[in-house]
């Protein structure tokens, strides 16, 4: 991972639809300043304090990830691939304007933005890269037998498996260890995907409405329906990786760990978010700093009391800030 921070050169901008309201979107994303996160706002509310994008603003998981202001008067929705495509390309600060209530499916995947977010390319900022360091575990299991757990890891890496009752998805798995160049080949190209009795349940009840064959991937009981097949033979897998990334980075911090997750989706990832929160013994927040011609990982705080028992930066005590702040300079690089 980079040891300092990144934002965007300069501002870009997406056009799509929600794919549930079935509505134009366009969408912005600005740089932003250091120790900043990355930010939403509702362009067409006239918000104009940034909502951070963290786990405490999630507000719903169903069928998407959703996030909203404290008093729950602006949300957005299906942020989950827009954060996947940031994370996973190393942009930790910028601005998220959005004119509706949903991000834009585009294809169903991360690679659109991928491909703008690489043409504009990154700006290298000066203030060091915190992270979320595992050496316990920490996991999330619900009654239904889905799992979600960090294990302690040099490096981010995803393990992940699904289990369908359906034949042309059915048991699939896949391995990563996420680098942006990984990430880009891998998974950002991995579209959502849905069963078509899912569809027709969806629609009956005003939902899915901008969905479509050019935004997902549907499958029946004699096959993938979409013109040209699957991007990849376990395209379903991939995507769920993708979910998975953008869910945890609602963190707030990236993470140095192995993420093992079997028949997981949203709930499950912010179940695990929470799980973290609540053990702040199982990790502690690290930065790379340079010594001669290698580069090791230095400890910054203990995440115990010094953090609240709390994961997310923006509700460090002022003075922890400031220390991590400043004890990211330049000069040290």
């Amino acid at each position: 991972m980079d040891a300092l921070q990144h934002t965007l050169r300069k501002s870009i901008s997406f056009n799509g639809t929600g794919v549930h309201s079935g509505r134009p979107v366009e969408l912005k994303v600005y740089p932003a300043e250091i120790n900043s996160g990355i930010r939403l706002l509702r362009s067409d509310l006239g918000q104009t304090e940034p909502t951070p994008a963290f786990m405490d603003r999630v507000t719903d998981t169903r069928l998407a990830t959703t996030i909203s202001t404290d008093d729950d008067d602006a949300s957005i929705a299906t942020v989950e691939h827009l954060m996947a495509a940031l994370f996973g390309l190393g942009i930790d600060n910028a601005v998220i304007a959005v004119n509706g209530s949903e991000v834009p499916i585009m294809d169903g995947s991360a690679a659109p933005f991928v491909r703008v977010l690489q043409q504009v390319g990154r700006r290298r900022q000066s203030s060091c890269r915190w992270m979320l360091k595992f050496h316990e575990v920490v996991r999330f299991d619900d009654d239904q037998g889905r799992t979600v757990r960090i294990e302690p890891y040099d490096g981010l890496r995803i393990s992940y498996q699904i289990d369908y009752e359906h034949d042309q998805i059915s048991r699939q798995y896949y391995d990563i260890d996420l680098t942006p160049r990984r990430f880009t080949k891998e998974i950002a190209g991995a579209r959502t995907f849905c069963l078509l009795r899912e569809v027709e349940f969806m629609r009956r009840n005003g939902l899915a409405l901008g969905g479509s064959l050019d935004n997902a991937v549907v499958v029946d009981d004699q096959g993938v329906m979409n013109h040209g097949g699957l991007r990849y033979t376990d395209e379903f897998v991939r995507h769920k990786i993708l979910d998975l990334i953008g869910d945890l980075a609602l963190l707030g911090f990236p993470v140095l760990g192995r993420v093992v997750a079997e028949k997981s989706g949203h709930t499950q990832h912010f179940g695990l978010m929470q799980a973290v929160a609540a053990h702040p013994e199982a990790w502690t927040i690290v930065a790379y700093e340079t010594q001669g011609e290698n580069r090791v990982l230095r400890q910054l705080a203990l995440s115990t009391r010094a953090v609240g028992g709390r994961v997310l930066p923006y509700l460090l005590p002022p003075s922890l800030v400031l220390a991590l702040a400043n004890s990211c300079s330049p000069a040290s690089w």
